[in-house]
């Protein structure tokens, strides 16, 4: 068999690297010593080199008949069920297995986790409920900028397992040998040692901008990553170089297709080789990716230089996505859900959903989230009863002893609780729970009256969630619980719906209107002298993708006068349109003349035939969707080819009025989420 790319890669690396000798010698000591400490915690400012010794460590280990397990934290989004799922692929598990207990009993485990800075929310679940799960061999190492925090240091087991493993800046013969290894003349490698300090990255950045540079290029500014970066953009062959290098920094992982389709041009094969020879471009499984400093930089840079162009390429990388969201199996899509938040990590609606899912997150807080114990029980409760009354408190007893497993603990940086959450699975809820809990009896209606649940779909709902102090108020507990909320949301597979229960429901309207959260009038219950409301989201109706995508174009937003409708409004004239479609001239003055529905500007006539024939075109696809083919019968017997009265039309289909009711409204609704994306479709500069 041939030798894969992946092969002469890992060669290269060896080939390229130097240094970091005692590092080396110590990881080799204990790969081979049983009693020496088990977790090294490598711990460096950005650009050192971590990830670099990691894949040394990594050859290292599976040349002395390790089994290697790789993570990197910029490819997961930072909760415990992403881990869960990347540890799954990467010990071949189905989706049935539980892919911790199949990693404690990996014979000569070496797992490695990468860039641990963007896992920070997960800091404890690693230190409590991963890592104790390892087999005694196991052998781990953790990667980050952060030096291990004060729960890794202070825990008399992990004080006598842990070994901290700084990294600094380069001996000045090591140094040397880099720049000598990519081709810098001996002759100036003084000066640039001199100015780099032997700081890897920059020794790197100096070495391409050497080789890329024209001549009478003017040399590289000393001591600023920026400059060195600058130096490096401004000597690069061409601007379609450029644009690739700053491609590169827009996206999770770029791969060849993808590239081709930032830059809008049928193949980038020239263009994919040249980046991924660079000294600052990394690889991993999901493509080529800068070096975090590297990305800060130059994304920065595209966005002010050229905001109309770093627009266009981003939209055109959020169309490659969509395209292959359409085809992707399930586990695919969760990683393409990914890819696109990432894309859209600087709109300010999308930031606070990825946290520190790579570089230059955002969730500086020192909140973490963990499973809760049964020990944290009791105080639990204390919240609930002072906060909502007994009432709640004896729910609580109930929902403690049936799901104990859906409690979600925010602690603060000393590890006491600061906040809790509690979410249900609707399928999972028995009669017993729906005597016991009459608002998640009502959810769990309103589910039935909807469709229900098939095959493995699951649905959610958050029955409790509050601050120790500050109850329901916005805060930062408040947040951090939203944010672990959204991230689950969009890990989730199969997820159908979620609900989120308030006790002041009319507070939370506007938010909740804009995430595309709608409200549930007949869960809404009296409990303990409160009025609970809840606002659900249906992800059949607008999947996480199409959800991404809508959250990104109402940051933008349209521009100041231009009349273009939000999506509530959307909807409503699209059911007024319906209204009307049966009679003659029943679409003129529709909202809807106004979108692209209607065609392109011109005669009234032509624009109300576009938009009659889009509406049909819409139902048209329902009826093809062996899913939606009951919605579109009650919709076509009601609007496109009316029985007359709705009486009429549910005897003509064989159906009791409230199921042929339940079959028109998702029938609404249905068509109202396709012509809503194509609308955005059209909204989008080509």
């Amino acid at each position: 068999m041939g030798q894969r790319l992946a092969d002469r890669l890992a060669t290269a690396r060896r080939r390229g690297f130097v240094g970091r000798h005692g590092e080396l010698a110590r990881f080799r000591t204990l790969l081979a010593d049983p009693d020496a400490p088990r977790v090294v915690f490598v711990h460096g400012p950005g650009g050192v080199g971590k990830t670099a010794l990691l894949h040394q460590f990594g050859w290292m280990g599976e040349r002395a008949g390790r089994r290697l397990v790789r993570l990197d934290g910029r490819e997961l989004a930072p909760v415990a069920s992403a881990v869960v799922a990347a540890l799954r692929v990467q010990l071949g598990r189905g989706p049935g297995d539980d892919p911790l207990a199949a990693l404690g009993e990996v014979p000569d485990l070496l797992l490695l986790i990468d860039t641990l800075e963007a896992l920070a929310p997960l800091d404890r679940w690693l230190r409590e409920e991963l890592m104790p799960r390892l087999p005694d061999g196991a052998l781990a190492v953790l990667s980050g900028r952060e030096r291990p925090s004060l729960g890794w240091r202070a825990d008399p087991g992990w004080r006598e397992l842990l070994e901290p493993m700084p990294l600094g800046n380069l001996d000045p013969a090591d140094g040397r040998r880099m720049l000598a290894a990519r081709g810098f003349p001996e002759a100036g490698s003084d000066a640039a040692l001199d100015f780099t300090r032997g700081h890897p990255l920059a020794l790197a950045l100096v070495a391409d901008a050497r080789v890329h540079r024209r001549p009478g290029a003017a040399p590289a500014a000393p001591d600023v990553i920026a400059a060195l970066l600058r130096s490096l953009v401004d000597t690069v062959p061409s601007s379609d170089h450029r644009a690739a290098l700053e491609a590169c920094a827009q996206v999770l992982g770029l791969t060849e297709p993808l590239l081709a389709a930032m830059l809008d041009r049928p193949a980038a094969a020239p263009l994919f080789d040249w980046l991924r020879g660079l000294s600052i471009i990394e690889h991993g499984p999901r493509g080529l990716y800068p070096h975090d400093l590297v990305r800060e930089v130059l994304a920065a840079e595209a966005r002010w230089r050229d905001p109309g162009g770093h627009a266009a390429v981003q939209r055109r990388a959020a169309a490659h996505y969509r395209e292959l969201f359409q085809r992707a199996a399930p586990a695919e899509r969760q990683d393409l859900l990914l890819d696109f938040a990432y894309l859209h990590r600087d709109r300010s609606v999308l930031k606070p959903f990825l946290g520190k899912m790579g570089p230059g997150g955002t969730d500086a807080d020192t909140l973490q989230a963990t499973t809760a114990t049964e020990s944290d029980h009791p105080i639990l409760r204390s919240w609930v009863e002072a906060h909502e009354g007994p009432a709640s408190a004896r729910l609580f007893d109930h929902w403690a002893g049936r799901r104990p497993g859906g409690f979600l603990v925010v602690r603060d940086s000393e590890g006491e609780p600061a906040g809790f959450s509690l979410q249900l699975s609707i399928e999972e809820m028995d009669d017993r729970d729906r005597r016991a809990d009459p608002l998640a009896a009502a959810v769990a209606a309103h589910v039935d009256r909807n469709g229900g649940l098939s095959g493995p779909e699951t649905a959610r709902l958050v029955r409790f969630w509050m601050d120790r102090d500050s109850y329901q108020d916005i805060s930062r507990v408040q947040t951090f619980i939203t944010l672990q909320f959204s991230r689950s949301y969009l890990s989730t597979p199969f997820l159908a719906w979620t609900f989120l229960t308030f006790r002041d429901p009319g507070f939370w309207a506007d938010g909740c209107r804009h995430l595309d959260y709608h409200p549930i009038p007949s869960a809404a219950v009296e409990s303990g002298g409160h009025r609970y409301g809840v606002y659900g989201h249906d992800w059949r109706l607008v999947p996480p993708l199409a959800w991404m995508s809508l959250m990104a174009d109402r940051e933008t937003g349209p521009p100041p006068g231009d009349p273009l409708l939000d999506r509530e409004e959307f909807a409503e004239a699209v059911r007024t349109a319906l209204r009307g479609l049966g009679r003659a001239g029943g679409l003129r003055g529709s909202a809807l003349l106004r979108t692209s529905l209607a065609g392109p500007p011109g005669d009234a006539s032509e624009r109300t035939a576009a938009l009659r024939d889009a509406l049909h075109d819409g139902a048209a696809r329902l009826e093809a969707s062996p899913r939606d083919r009951r919605a579109f019968r009650a919709l076509h017997h009601t609007y496109l080819r009316p029985a007359g009265t709705q009486q009429l039309a549910a005897e003509l289909l064989g159906l009791p009025m409230t199921t042929y009711r339940r079959h028109l409204a998702t029938g609404i609704e249905r068509l109202t989420d396709l012509l809503w994306q194509k609308e955005l479709d059209a909204r989008r500069p080509r």
